[in-house]
């Protein structure tokens, strides 16, 4: 704890206020959810706005006396209030304990936002204020969830929690050899399985169609490659999530072009202006044709689906293996063919990883002893060719055959843009 004496006045106005803001925000959530404003509830926005200057006054005051004993005599104060509130509520048939655990956890932010962590109390206070406004979506998720989806979480956190951390991150021999990296691979192999259960927890909270857009959105950002691979699983399982499937993919691919210049535009300015020109083009029909099958996808009347349990575990583990083969090629590649062959080690590469042939790209191109920026452009553009038609083989291979009619047009039109693009570079 830090002391009173290293605080000044305007530091302590300052912790107190933030205690009693925070307070507001939760208590505000508190009195809304009751869904009646004018009447007289046991802890409203006042209470919950006295609860967090009590736990920033009791932290103050067992600095002041060196002692823990104010702070905890506050704690069993409120702790035994609630329990006779609980009891007594539970008496009249109406148990529950949500408003009153989160009066001692605003009496904890309190505390915690006068012992300077200010950040942190701020944090768990809108997230406490999040997690009491999402009831409804929460509860209908829960709903949803059959035994087969608990063990199917139960199996990810064993292979993301207990075997990955386990793993050597280390690799085994000289290039091209070093990138078999255990630790990497199965990595790869939990965020596949990982972007399977945003999708599938999406899909619950908002429905098909907003929650394979996101999910679209989010794996465009992280890997559009492991995002194609769950989605085409998925699309496996669930017949009728097509046109939201292919749409989700269409925003993925269209995010990774968006993103490669944003990466470049971090490291090499010059490189970032050369790209965005011709990348422009694959982002415009990517996101025209995601926009196409959104309003297609509207016009049409949806039914309420089941979604099935999202975990596979076997066909993760092929791709992190399919991967690794295909970077084990590049990397053989780009040995034997060096800068000389820039274009065909950038093609190649780019079938197992976009994102690495481009920060390469990017720094050499920066360097006075390195590769013209031109010829870095257009390294880029192969790239994100090869990885574009290799993201639609795997569609056209591994998903259901409703997304591959679907998806195939938008396929083409995107291909066709990406080689503008070359042409343009």
């Amino acid at each position: 704890m830090q002391g009173i004496w290293y605080l000044n006045e305007q530091s302590l106005f300052l912790r107190f206020g933030v205690a009693v803001l925070i307070g507001i925000l939760v208590g505000m959530q508190r009195e809304y959810s009751f869904g009646e404003p004018e009447k007289e509830h046991a802890a409203g926005v006042r209470t919950f706005a006295l609860m967090g200057l009590i736990g920033c006054a009791s932290a103050l005051a067992s600095d002041l006396l060196g002692s823990p004993w104010p702070f905890v005599s506050v704690l069993i104060i409120l702790g035994s209030f609630f329990a006779v509130t609980y009891f007594v509520d539970a008496w009249k048939g109406q148990a529950g304990l949500t408003t009153e655990v989160s009066a001692l956890i605003t009496v904890l932010i309190g505390a915690l936002i006068y012992w300077g962590k200010i950040k942190l109390g701020v944090a768990l206070g809108v997230t406490t204020t999040v997690l009491l406004s999402i009831k409804p979506e929460m509860h209908r998720f829960v709903r949803h969830i059959t035994r087969a989806d608990l063990y199917a979480a139960l199996k990810f956190a064993v292979i993301s929690a207990i075997v990955l951390p386990i793993l050597p991150n280390k690799t085994f021999g000289p290039p091209p050899f070093d990138v078999f990296n255990p630790f990497v691979i199965w990595l790869l192999v939990v965020f596949i399985s990982g972007i399977n259960f945003i999708g599938y927890i999406l899909i619950q909270l908002l429905g098909a169609q907003k929650g394979m857009g996101l999910t679209g959105f989010l794996g465009g950002v992280a890997s559009s490659t492991a995002v194609t691979l769950g989605i085409s699983q998925q699309s496996r399982r669930e017949n009728g999530l097509a046109r939201p499937s292919a749409m989700a993919l269409l925003i993925a691919w269209t995010v990774m072009f968006a993103r490669l210049i944003a990466i470049v535009a971090v490291l090499n300015l010059e490189l970032a202006i050369l790209i965005w020109r011709p990348l422009i083009v694959p982002i415009l029909a990517g996101a025209a044709y995601a926009l196409f099958l959104f309003v297609l996808q509207r016009s049409e009347r949806t039914t309420e689906m089941k979604i099935k349990n999202p975990f596979e575990l076997w066909p993760a583990i092929t791709f992190g293996v399919m991967f690794t083969l295909i970077l084990f090629a590049a990397k053989t590649a780009q040995i034997y063919f060096g800068d000389s062959g820039i274009y065909i080690t950038s093609f190649v590469t780019g079938l197992a990883d976009v994102d690495a042939i481009t920060l390469t790209l990017a720094e050499l191109s920066h360097s006075a002893s390195g590769i013209a920026p031109a010829t870095a452009a257009r390294a880029v553009v192969f790239a994100t060719l090869a990885n574009t038609m290799l993201k639609g083989v795997f569609v056209l291979v591994i998903g259901s055959p409703g997304l591959r009619r679907t998806i195939l047009p938008g396929f083409l039109f995107l291909m066709v843009s990406v080689v503008i693009a070359v042409l343009l570079t």
